[in-house]
């Protein structure tokens, strides 16, 4: 008797079962992939702020302290847009977004 009333609940156990591993499974995924994804846009931001650190030295070599700020900060996010293309896109930022960036780094090379 026991073992007919096993039998038939068998079915549902391995549907419980199986349900319960398929939602593990979902939670482990999403877990990794917004664990790599915060990691991935931090290397992205590092990325950015390094090229933009790079090409606020290099307008200043090149152009000069006495260079207005806006040819300063275009040529700041040039050099951006050249370098880490893709941190740009994966990132998003506004073009004011980067003028401000360069504009930040540009100050405090200056100072």
């Amino acid at each position: 008797m026991l073992d007919a009333i096993i039998a038939a609940l068998m079915p549902h156990i391995l549907q419980l079962l199986a349900l319960a591993v398929t939602a593990l499974v979902g939670w482990i995924a999403a877990e990794v992939k917004r664990r790599f994804g915060i990691e991935i846009e931090a290397r992205h931001r590092e990325a950015l702020h390094s090229a933009l650190m790079t090409g606020a030295q290099l307008a200043l070599a090149r152009l000069g302290a006495g260079a207005g700020p806006t040819a300063l900060t275009q040529a700041a996010v040039d050099y951006a847009r050249t370098s880490v293309p893709d941190a740009i896109s994966r990132l998003g930022p506004s073009a004011q977004v980067l003028q401000d960036l360069a504009e930040a780094k540009i100050a405090a090379l200056a100072a």
